[in-house]
């Protein structure tokens, strides 16, 4: 018993002190989330008070100060500007007598204090249960996504109160005891946006009457004193705006992401619009409340609002970029049975909020009612369609894990294993790659232009001087044929236009072709061809920055003639350093062979048939011939794209080994020899 209990007493002191090491760790962490809070938080503040004047506050600024709107005789809404309700701009009537500093100051660090306590809140009531982890670390990432997303930071830029509605409901719903009060709160967001009345019936539907009375009571008596301190107002407001349609600007505009602002966009105008609003608005309402009162009864009653608010959002006649708040607080919900899902939604609301929509939309017609209204369809899958997960679900603590292969024997023992390239052997999450791979490729784009180079003159200079460069070193080898080839096709006009057309068509076609049959078929050689073209695109950019190089097209003196853009003056003296697209100078390594390599070598490699890869293999062949004899590449950008793609595919190996198929293969030879499968067997 004595040695026993000797024993033990290390064992108890080992496991108290890896409990204080994760301790301390979690307190790192808490303390480095607050670091970042605090220093996004300054730096929106930097970012507003350091602007011009007349280029911060501009919506504060139109009731405001010694020539505000509230000081004038006339009418509140006589400024195209102001768009709240009569009963706002008589509780921010006193707050004109300040002066117009103190005022711009008080009001940027009190709408950042707002953030802080609307952040605390919504990190507060998270659905049971709540690790304590999550429970420490919550409030600060809550706060950081608060002050990154784009309804605050325009809130913060135009000195709106947007923010203080949503902190009221949120204030009613969990922060305040007694169903009266929490009622009164949301009585009062209500009436500084009367589409907020929504939640009176989600509240009278779960059980909280006396709140949804309180809140009914509290609007009307705040709007019905509004009309008796500014009748004139009112009447402009709630008769011939019907409740602010119309004001701040046009209701087609791209910032109304409304159902309204949708339907004007689409062409619909006039009696037609109007019923067709009140139809979908009165049955997304009415799904919204559905979902939302069953997400309140399952414990997730964050959720419920945010399916409450996505509906506002929806139904209200504009809806401004600073009143979108809403969309931001459906990240607590879980979607999805697999593991590898449940990333997939938060990840997608965060870059919609963060993000303008060209950066997750592409600039392409087919796409553009998606990029007009990415908030409004945000919003309306988050109140009508997303199957958000109920507490009761078994999938709801424990989901499906992700699958794995195997360790690999032959990986290398000093090199670790990076946990988000493990091959995982499932199908990944559609939205999260469609997500990953588009904001993957805007970075490029940006990455490309900004390899350019500070000046116009200067990243010229560069250019020509490393084009003759190239060119020395391919008369050196015997393989400078770019104006030979270049004037040959030129001859046969057929030809060129064929090579004309294949330089511009494939480029983006056939490894998006690729990676979508890969997804729906293979979804393991899936992720092992995507990492090897992303790592190829990385390497590609870094040879972009250190090695900006001018085509042969854009070589003044080499005779080659620009078969896609037609004829140039290089008088200019800007020239083909910039254009709105795309760095003209990013030549070396050439991705329009390097990814038309990936492809060859993706089809060789896992076509089922030997006339499948030989097409495969035509396609890089094709496009090493058009990047020539368009004059838009050098022979060695060819090499280089070559060069890299095979990095891809090395970096790839190394972090993950072979394919999973191929291990999948020799682990079936392997058990039916267990000798050597305990030989080749080396720790992961």
């Amino acid at each position: 018993m004595a040695k026993a209990e000797h024993r033990g007493r290390p064992a108890e002191a080992a496991g108290a002190t890896a409990a204080g090491t994760v301790q301390a760790r979690v307190r790192a962490i808490r303390l480095g989330l607050w670091m970042v809070a605090a220093f996004l938080g300054a730096r929106q503040v930097a970012a507003v008070l350091g602007s011009p004047r007349g280029e911060r506050l501009t919506d504060l600024e139109t009731w405001v100060g010694p020539a505000g709107v509230l000081h004038l005789e006339g009418s509140l809404y006589d400024s195209e500007r102001f768009t709240g309700t009569p009963f706002g701009g008589l509780v921010l009537k006193p707050l004109t007598r300040a002066a117009e500093e103190a005022l711009g100051w008080g009001w940027t660090f009190g709408t950042l204090l707002l953030v802080v306590a609307l952040g605390l809140v919504a990190a507060r009531a998270l659905p049971p249960p709540v690790g304590r982890r999550t429970a420490v670390l919550a409030a600060p990432v809550a706060i950081s996504l608060l002050m990154v997303s784009l309804p605050v930071r325009t809130a913060l830029h135009l000195g709106q109160t947007s923010i203080i509605p949503v902190l009221l409901v949120l204030l009613g719903c969990f922060a305040v005891r007694g169903e009266r009060f929490s009622g009164v709160l949301i009585g009062v967001a209500a009436a500084l946006q009367p589409t907020l009345l929504l939640f009176t019936p989600l509240l009278w539907c779960t059980g909280r009457r006396r709140a949804a009375l309180s809140a009914g009571a509290a609007f009307t008596a705040c709007t019905l004193l509004a009309w008796a301190a500014m009748p004139r107002d009112s009447a402009t407001y709630w008769v011939h705006h019907i409740a602010g349609l119309g004001l701040g600007g046009p209701a087609d505009g791209l910032a109304n992401q409304s159902l309204h602002g949708a339907l004007l966009r689409f062409g619909l105008t006039g009696p037609l619009e109007i019923a067709l609003l009140l139809v979908l608005g009165a049955a997304v309402a009415v799904l919204a409340l559905r979902r939302a009162v069953r997400y309140a009864r399952d414990g997730q009653l964050l959720l419920a609002v945010a399916v409450t608010g996505c509906a506002v959002i929806v139904v209200s006649p504009t809806a401004w970029q600073h009143q979108l708040l809403w969309v931001l607080l459906a990240v607590v919900g879980r979607v999805g049975r697999r593991a590898g899902d449940r990333y997939a939604w938060p990840v997608a609301i965060v870059l919609v909020m963060t993000l303008p929509a060209d950066t997750l939309v592409p600039d392409k017609v087919v796409f553009q009612p998606l990029r007009a209204d990415l908030v409004l369809c945000a919003a309306l899958a988050t109140a009508v369609v997303v199957p958000f997960l109920p507490r009761t679900s078994p999938y709801w603590r424990t989901p499906v894990p992700t699958r794995y292969a195997d360790p690999v024997p032959s990986r290398f023992r000093h090199i670790p294993l990076v946990s988000f390239l493990r091959r995982a052997v499932s199908r990944p999450n559609l939205l999260f790659e469609l997500v990953l791979i588009r904001v993957t490729y805007y970075a490029y784009a940006q990455i490309r232009l900004a390899a350019a180079g500070p000046s116009s003159a200067s990243g010229r200079a560069t250019a020509e001087e490393h084009g003759a460069q190239i060119h020395s070193v391919e008369r050196a080898l015997g393989i400078d044929i770019e104006r030979w080839a270049n004037h040959a096709v030129v001859a046969a006009g057929g030809l060129r236009d064929f090579f004309d057309f294949y330089y511009e068509s494939f480029h983006f076609g056939v490894p998006l072709v690729i990676l979508g049959l890969l997804y729906w078929r293979r979804p393991v050689d899936y992720r092992w061809a995507r990492t090897a073209i992303g790592f190829a695109t990385l390497f590609a950019l870094v040879g972009f920055w250190l090695y900006p190089l001018a085509p042969p097209r854009l070589m003044p003196g080499l005779g080659v003639v620009d078969t896609v853009n037609g004829p140039q003056d290089f008088t200019q003296p800007d020239y083909g350093t910039l254009t709105e697209l795309t760095n003209q100078y990013a030549a070396m390594p050439s991705l329009h062979f390097g990814w038309s390599l990936w492809c060859g070598v993706v089809v060789a490699v896992l076509a089922p048939r030997r006339w499948m890869k030989a097409l495969g293999l035509l396609h890089p062949l094709l496009t090493a011939t058009a990047i020539v004899v368009t004059g838009n590449h050098w022979v060695l950008d060819a090499v280089g794209g070559a060069l890299v793609v095979a990095a891809g595919f090395g970096v790839t190996y190394v972090f993950q080994g072979p394919r999973a198929r191929t291990v999948s293969a020799g682990e079936k030879r392997n058990r039916s020899d267990p000798r050597a499968a305990v030989k080749g067997r080396t720790p992961s």
